[in-house]
């Protein structure tokens, strides 16, 4: 079996749609809608964060970046439970992120929360569960490549049992 390379290359075209006829002749006259493709994959509708005129029913950078680090930290935390022996049976993160505007315009995120609520089908290995997500999170690629803190706030219960 030949080893795996060390290095993963991700490439994705995004084309700008929101030429509505004067392309960028004012700040007002385009639309920020984007498509972003990557072969055999769905094509995500991608425009602006509505704050920067942008159309709230599509994707916007801000949140494929939060989105990005709750799939990454869920995916690392699904794995390791598989190895370790805990067996989840449901994973659900609310996770926001925190980003501020300059007057000048520039931006950055300050910091992104993730709140997974898993559950077990064993009680006893909730804290094993619970444990994991440090892991999770020193491993999650996404994570180790930002430069602002990620936090995550785990919380783990177990699977409702019928007794009847």
């Amino acid at each position: 079996m030949a080893a795996r390379s060390p290095e993963h290359r991700y490439a994705v075209q995004v084309e700008w749609t929101g030429n509505t006829g004067d392309g960028t002749a004012d700040f007002r006259s385009y639309s920020r809608d984007h498509d972003v493709r990557i072969p055999g994959k769905p094509t995500l509708l991608g425009s602006a964060d509505p704050g920067f005129r942008g159309d709230a029913a599509r994707w916007n950078p801000e949140d494929l970046l939060v989105a990005s680090l709750s799939e990454c930290h869920m995916l690392w935390f699904l794995a390791l439970a598989a190895q370790a022996g805990v067996v989840v049976t449901a994973y659900t993160d609310d996770a926001e992120g925190l980003m501020v505007t300059e007057p000048g315009g520039a931006g950055q995120f300050t910091e992104v929360v993730l709140r997974p609520r898993v559950t077990v089908a064993d009680p006893s290995t909730a804290d094993k569960a619970e444990a994991l997500h440090a892991t999770a999170h020193a491993k999650c690629f996404i994570a180790r490549s930002v430069n602002f803190p990620v936090r995550v706030e785990p919380a783990t219960a177990a699977e409702a049992r019928d007794l009847g």
